[in-house]
Protein backbone atom coordinates (compact mmCIF):
# COMPACT_ATOMS: atom_id res chain seq x y z
CA UNK A 1 0.00 0.00 0.00
CA UNK A 2 2.69 2.00 0.45
CA UNK A 3 4.93 1.18 -2.67
CA UNK A 4 1.47 2.28 -4.58
CA UNK A 5 1.43 5.75 -2.63
CA UNK A 6 4.77 6.26 -3.15
CA UNK A 7 4.76 5.40 -6.84
CA UNK A 8 1.20 7.49 -7.06
CA UNK A 9 3.08 10.60 -6.10
CA UNK A 10 6.01 10.29 -7.86
CA UNK A 11 3.62 10.05 -11.09
CA UNK A 12 1.72 13.25 -10.24
CA UNK A 13 5.06 14.73 -10.05
CA UNK A 14 6.40 13.56 -13.28
CA UNK A 15 3.01 15.31 -15.34
CA UNK A 16 3.55 18.29 -13.36
CA UNK A 17 6.59 18.98 -14.51
CA UNK A 18 5.92 17.41 -17.76
CA UNK A 19 3.35 20.03 -17.97
CA UNK A 20 5.42 23.35 -16.85
CA UNK A 21 8.26 22.29 -18.95
CA UNK A 22 5.17 21.77 -22.10
CA UNK A 23 3.05 25.43 -20.79
CA UNK A 24 7.04 27.58 -21.10
CA UNK A 25 7.40 25.79 -24.34
CA UNK A 26 4.58 27.03 -25.89
CA UNK A 27 5.00 30.34 -24.46
CA UNK A 28 8.37 30.19 -25.52
CA UNK A 29 7.09 29.30 -29.01
CA UNK A 30 4.60 31.91 -29.32
CA UNK A 31 6.97 34.81 -28.29
CA UNK A 32 8.77 33.61 -31.24
CA UNK A 33 5.68 32.70 -33.63
CA UNK A 34 4.54 35.18 -36.56
CA UNK A 35 1.38 35.93 -35.42
CA UNK A 36 -0.38 38.39 -37.94
CA UNK A 37 2.09 40.04 -40.35
CA UNK A 38 4.63 40.29 -37.61
CA UNK A 39 8.14 39.81 -39.89
CA UNK A 40 10.34 36.90 -39.73
CA UNK A 41 13.65 39.19 -39.73
CA UNK A 42 13.90 41.61 -36.63
CA UNK A 43 13.00 45.17 -37.79
CA UNK A 44 16.22 46.60 -37.40
CA UNK A 45 18.04 43.67 -40.02
CA UNK A 46 15.17 44.55 -42.56
CA UNK A 47 16.13 46.21 -45.80
CA UNK A 48 15.50 50.24 -45.92
CA UNK A 49 12.53 50.48 -48.45
CA UNK A 50 10.69 53.75 -48.79
CA UNK A 51 7.01 54.15 -48.07
CA UNK A 52 4.17 53.42 -50.33
CA UNK A 53 2.39 55.96 -51.92
CA UNK A 54 -1.45 55.96 -51.68
CA UNK A 55 -2.59 56.71 -55.03
CA UNK A 56 -6.05 58.52 -55.15
CA UNK A 57 -9.13 57.86 -57.06
CA UNK A 58 -8.13 59.68 -60.19
CA UNK A 59 -11.36 62.43 -60.45
CA UNK A 60 -9.98 64.53 -64.12
CA UNK A 61 -12.53 62.63 -65.91
CA UNK A 62 -15.57 63.90 -64.74
CA UNK A 63 -14.75 67.17 -65.86
CA UNK A 64 -14.95 66.17 -69.43
CA UNK A 65 -18.02 66.99 -71.59
CA UNK A 66 -19.59 63.64 -71.65
CA UNK A 67 -19.39 63.38 -67.79
CA UNK A 68 -20.63 66.95 -67.34
CA UNK A 69 -23.51 66.23 -69.98
CA UNK A 70 -24.57 63.01 -67.76
CA UNK A 71 -24.12 65.10 -64.31
CA UNK A 72 -26.90 67.67 -65.76
CA UNK A 73 -29.38 65.31 -66.51
CA UNK A 74 -28.47 62.99 -62.99
CA UNK A 75 -28.51 66.84 -60.86
CA UNK A 76 -31.71 68.16 -62.74
CA UNK A 77 -33.90 65.54 -63.66
CA UNK A 78 -33.11 63.36 -60.22
CA UNK A 79 -31.48 65.00 -57.72
CA UNK A 80 -32.69 68.43 -57.33
CA UNK A 81 -36.29 67.04 -57.29
CA UNK A 82 -35.56 64.42 -54.52
CA UNK A 83 -33.99 67.22 -52.34
CA UNK A 84 -37.17 69.68 -53.19
CA UNK A 85 -39.14 66.54 -51.72
CA UNK A 86 -37.34 65.62 -48.99
CA UNK A 87 -36.53 69.08 -47.33
CA UNK A 88 -38.57 72.71 -47.88
CA UNK A 89 -35.13 74.44 -48.77
CA UNK A 90 -35.19 78.61 -48.42
CA UNK A 91 -32.27 80.66 -49.85
CA UNK A 92 -30.97 83.95 -49.16
CA UNK A 93 -28.62 86.16 -50.77
CA UNK A 94 -28.10 84.97 -54.32
CA UNK A 95 -28.25 88.11 -55.58
CA UNK A 96 -24.18 88.48 -54.57
CA UNK A 97 -23.54 85.71 -56.63
CA UNK A 98 -24.90 87.63 -59.79
CA UNK A 99 -21.57 90.14 -59.81
CA UNK A 100 -19.22 87.29 -59.95
CA UNK A 101 -17.26 86.79 -62.74
CA UNK A 102 -14.73 84.85 -62.08
CA UNK A 103 -13.47 81.13 -59.84
CA UNK A 104 -14.34 81.44 -56.60
CA UNK A 105 -13.96 79.26 -53.25
CA UNK A 106 -17.17 78.31 -51.21
CA UNK A 107 -16.80 77.64 -47.81
CA UNK A 108 -19.93 76.37 -45.47
CA UNK A 109 -20.78 74.84 -42.14
CA UNK A 110 -20.94 71.21 -42.32
CA UNK A 111 -23.67 69.31 -40.45
CA UNK A 112 -25.05 66.96 -42.84
CA UNK A 113 -24.68 64.94 -46.15
CA UNK A 114 -27.60 67.32 -47.51
CA UNK A 115 -25.09 70.08 -47.63
CA UNK A 116 -23.30 69.30 -50.89
CA UNK A 117 -26.89 68.74 -52.60
CA UNK A 118 -28.05 72.06 -51.18
CA UNK A 119 -25.58 74.44 -52.31
CA UNK A 120 -25.31 72.87 -55.96
CA UNK A 121 -29.01 72.75 -56.53
CA UNK A 122 -29.42 76.39 -55.28
CA UNK A 123 -26.94 78.73 -57.06
CA UNK A 124 -27.17 79.44 -60.42
CA UNK A 125 -27.17 76.65 -63.21
CA UNK A 126 -23.78 78.82 -64.71
CA UNK A 127 -22.12 78.43 -61.24
CA UNK A 128 -23.23 75.16 -60.67
CA UNK A 129 -22.11 74.05 -63.74
CA UNK A 130 -18.38 74.82 -62.94
CA UNK A 131 -18.39 74.04 -59.57
CA UNK A 132 -15.90 71.18 -57.85
CA UNK A 133 -16.53 70.02 -54.56
CA UNK A 134 -13.42 68.58 -52.54
CA UNK A 135 -14.68 65.34 -50.60
CA UNK A 136 -13.01 62.88 -48.27
CA UNK A 137 -10.69 60.20 -50.02
CA UNK A 138 -11.46 57.80 -46.66
CA UNK A 139 -14.81 57.86 -47.09
CA UNK A 140 -16.37 58.73 -50.61
CA UNK A 141 -13.27 57.22 -52.28
CA UNK A 142 -12.98 53.93 -49.96
CA UNK A 143 -14.30 51.78 -53.19
CA UNK A 144 -14.42 52.53 -56.76
CA UNK A 145 -18.14 52.11 -56.91
CA UNK A 146 -19.01 55.02 -54.54
CA UNK A 147 -15.94 56.92 -55.86
CA UNK A 148 -17.35 56.93 -59.45
CA UNK A 149 -20.72 57.80 -58.20
CA UNK A 150 -19.62 61.03 -56.61
CA UNK A 151 -17.50 62.09 -58.76
CA UNK A 152 -20.23 61.71 -61.59
CA UNK A 153 -22.84 63.35 -59.82
CA UNK A 154 -21.50 66.39 -57.85
CA UNK A 155 -18.27 66.26 -59.51
CA UNK A 156 -15.92 65.93 -56.51
CA UNK A 157 -12.18 65.54 -56.06
CA UNK A 158 -10.37 63.26 -53.03
CA UNK A 159 -8.93 65.11 -50.26
CA UNK A 160 -6.28 62.85 -47.80
CA UNK A 161 -7.54 64.22 -44.37
CA UNK A 162 -4.61 62.86 -42.77
CA UNK A 163 -2.03 63.79 -45.09
CA UNK A 164 -3.45 66.83 -46.80
CA UNK A 165 -2.76 64.86 -50.15
CA UNK A 166 -5.12 66.16 -53.06
CA UNK A 167 -5.70 64.36 -56.55
CA UNK A 168 -6.27 67.21 -58.40
CA UNK A 169 -4.34 70.42 -56.82
CA UNK A 170 -6.86 73.25 -56.04
CA UNK A 171 -5.08 75.86 -57.60
CA UNK A 172 -4.75 73.96 -61.09
CA UNK A 173 -8.81 74.02 -60.82
CA UNK A 174 -9.10 77.31 -60.10
CA UNK A 175 -7.13 78.66 -62.77
CA UNK A 176 -9.05 76.38 -65.20
CA UNK A 177 -12.03 78.48 -64.24
CA UNK A 178 -13.32 76.15 -61.07
CA UNK A 179 -15.24 76.69 -58.45
CA UNK A 180 -14.74 75.17 -55.31
CA UNK A 181 -16.71 73.83 -52.45
CA UNK A 182 -14.90 73.26 -49.52
CA UNK A 183 -16.21 72.45 -45.40
CA UNK A 184 -13.26 73.66 -43.62
CA UNK A 185 -14.12 71.58 -40.73
CA UNK A 186 -13.05 68.66 -42.03
CA UNK A 187 -15.63 65.99 -41.47
CA UNK A 188 -19.77 66.72 -40.89
CA UNK A 189 -20.67 67.94 -37.20
CA UNK A 190 -21.61 65.26 -34.26
CA UNK A 191 -23.85 67.26 -33.18
CA UNK A 192 -25.18 69.73 -35.62
CA UNK A 193 -22.86 72.40 -33.94
CA UNK A 194 -19.51 73.71 -36.27
CA UNK A 195 -16.03 72.46 -35.29
CA UNK A 196 -13.50 74.81 -35.79
CA UNK A 197 -12.31 76.32 -39.05
CA UNK A 198 -9.11 75.02 -40.38
CA UNK A 199 -6.89 77.37 -42.67
CA UNK A 200 -6.92 75.16 -45.65
CA UNK A 201 -10.04 77.22 -48.01
CA UNK A 202 -8.34 80.42 -46.76
CA UNK A 203 -4.86 79.68 -47.68
CA UNK A 204 -5.98 78.30 -51.24
CA UNK A 205 -8.27 81.63 -51.76
CA UNK A 206 -5.62 83.54 -50.64
CA UNK A 207 -2.75 82.35 -52.81
CA UNK A 208 -4.91 82.06 -55.76
CA UNK A 209 -6.17 85.34 -55.55
CA UNK A 210 -9.87 84.54 -55.41
CA UNK A 211 -12.31 85.65 -53.49
CA UNK A 212 -14.10 83.47 -50.70
CA UNK A 213 -18.30 83.00 -50.72
CA UNK A 214 -19.13 82.46 -47.42
CA UNK A 215 -22.61 80.26 -46.70
CA UNK A 216 -24.46 79.74 -43.63
CA UNK A 217 -26.56 76.07 -43.89
CA UNK A 218 -29.07 75.73 -40.87
CA UNK A 219 -31.60 73.00 -40.15
CA UNK A 220 -29.89 70.43 -42.21
CA UNK A 221 -28.82 68.48 -39.10
CA UNK A 222 -32.63 68.17 -38.01
CA UNK A 223 -33.64 67.00 -41.93
CA UNK A 224 -30.57 64.37 -41.88
CA UNK A 225 -28.57 63.93 -38.71
CA UNK A 226 -25.37 61.95 -39.14
CA UNK A 227 -25.96 58.45 -39.50
CA UNK A 228 -28.82 58.25 -42.03
CA UNK A 229 -28.88 57.74 -45.82
CA UNK A 230 -31.93 59.63 -46.10
CA UNK A 231 -33.75 62.40 -44.92
CA UNK A 232 -36.16 62.07 -41.84
CA UNK A 233 -40.45 62.24 -42.71
CA UNK A 234 -41.83 65.70 -42.62
CA UNK A 235 -40.02 67.73 -45.78
CA UNK A 236 -38.25 69.34 -42.51
CA UNK A 237 -37.43 73.39 -43.12
CA UNK A 238 -34.00 73.84 -44.49
CA UNK A 239 -32.55 77.65 -45.32
CA UNK A 240 -28.86 78.08 -46.94
CA UNK A 241 -27.83 82.09 -47.33
CA UNK A 242 -25.47 83.36 -49.04
CA UNK A 243 -22.64 86.04 -48.06
CA UNK A 244 -20.48 89.27 -49.69
CA UNK A 245 -17.24 87.27 -51.12
CA UNK A 246 -14.65 88.23 -48.45
CA UNK A 247 -11.08 89.05 -50.03
CA UNK A 248 -8.23 89.31 -48.77
CA UNK A 249 -6.75 92.82 -47.60
CA UNK A 250 -3.58 93.96 -48.67
CA UNK A 251 -0.63 93.29 -46.61
CA UNK A 252 -2.91 90.09 -44.61
CA UNK A 253 -1.62 87.32 -43.93
CA UNK A 254 -3.36 83.46 -43.86
CA UNK A 255 -3.72 83.35 -39.96
CA UNK A 256 -5.44 86.88 -40.61
CA UNK A 257 -7.56 86.16 -42.96
CA UNK A 258 -8.62 82.54 -42.04
CA UNK A 259 -10.38 83.81 -38.93
CA UNK A 260 -12.25 86.42 -41.23
CA UNK A 261 -13.61 83.83 -43.40
CA UNK A 262 -14.74 81.97 -40.03
CA UNK A 263 -16.31 85.08 -38.72
CA UNK A 264 -18.35 85.66 -42.20
CA UNK A 265 -20.25 82.38 -41.89
CA UNK A 266 -21.08 82.88 -38.33
CA UNK A 267 -22.33 86.12 -39.23
CA UNK A 268 -24.44 84.88 -41.69
CA UNK A 269 -26.06 82.19 -39.02
CA UNK A 270 -26.43 85.04 -37.26
CA UNK A 271 -28.89 87.24 -39.41
CA UNK A 272 -30.73 83.73 -40.55
CA UNK A 273 -31.64 83.37 -36.93
CA UNK A 274 -32.72 86.97 -36.49
CA UNK A 275 -32.30 89.71 -38.69
CA UNK A 276 -29.58 91.73 -40.73
CA UNK A 277 -29.69 94.47 -38.65
CA UNK A 278 -29.19 92.75 -35.44
CA UNK A 279 -26.85 90.48 -36.40
CA UNK A 280 -24.78 93.34 -38.27
CA UNK A 281 -24.63 95.41 -34.94
CA UNK A 282 -23.72 92.30 -32.98
CA UNK A 283 -20.69 91.90 -35.45
CA UNK A 284 -19.99 95.60 -35.17
CA UNK A 285 -19.46 95.30 -31.17
CA UNK A 286 -17.69 91.77 -31.53
CA UNK A 287 -20.66 89.80 -30.53
CA UNK A 288 -21.41 87.61 -32.82
CA UNK A 289 -22.35 84.42 -31.41
CA UNK A 290 -20.12 81.50 -32.02
CA UNK A 291 -20.57 78.69 -34.50
CA UNK A 292 -19.67 76.00 -31.96
CA UNK A 293 -23.23 76.54 -30.03
CA UNK A 294 -23.56 76.57 -26.59
CA UNK A 295 -21.93 74.73 -23.65
CA UNK A 296 -24.09 71.79 -22.49
CA UNK A 297 -24.84 68.08 -22.36
CA UNK A 298 -24.79 66.36 -25.73
CA UNK A 299 -28.55 65.72 -25.46
CA UNK A 300 -28.97 69.16 -25.20
CA UNK A 301 -26.49 70.57 -28.07
CA UNK A 302 -28.31 68.47 -30.07
CA UNK A 303 -31.50 69.55 -28.96
CA UNK A 304 -31.08 72.83 -29.87
CA UNK A 305 -29.16 72.03 -33.06
CA UNK A 306 -32.56 70.92 -34.04
CA UNK A 307 -34.69 73.93 -33.79
CA UNK A 308 -36.34 74.53 -36.78
CA UNK A 309 -34.86 77.53 -38.86
CA UNK A 310 -37.68 80.14 -39.17
CA UNK A 311 -37.24 83.05 -41.63
CA UNK A 312 -38.26 86.34 -39.89
CA UNK A 313 -40.92 88.19 -41.52
CA UNK A 314 -44.48 87.85 -42.92
CA UNK A 315 -46.09 86.50 -45.61
CA UNK A 316 -42.44 84.97 -46.85
CA UNK A 317 -40.90 87.93 -46.40
CA UNK A 318 -37.48 88.28 -44.20
CA UNK A 319 -37.69 91.28 -41.78
CA UNK A 320 -34.46 93.16 -42.31
CA UNK A 321 -34.28 95.88 -39.85
CA UNK A 322 -36.03 93.92 -36.55
CA UNK A 323 -39.30 95.42 -34.84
Amino acid sequence: MTDNTELFGHTRKVARELTTGLRDDLALAARGWRWGRRPLVPRSAEPWTPAREDKLFPSSWSRTMPARAIREVLQKGALEPALRRSVQVRVNGLDVLDSLTGPVVFVANHTSHLDTPLILCTVPERIRRRTAVAAAADYFFDTWWRATASCLIFNVFPIERRASTLSAKPADLLADGWNILIFPEGTRSMDGWARPFKLAPAFIAFHAGVPVVPVSIRGSFAAMPRGRNWPVPGRRPVTVRYGEPVVAAPGETVRDFGPRVEAAVAQLTDEDSSTWWAAQRRAADGRTPKMSGPEASSWRRRWAATEVPEVPGTNGRRKVWGD
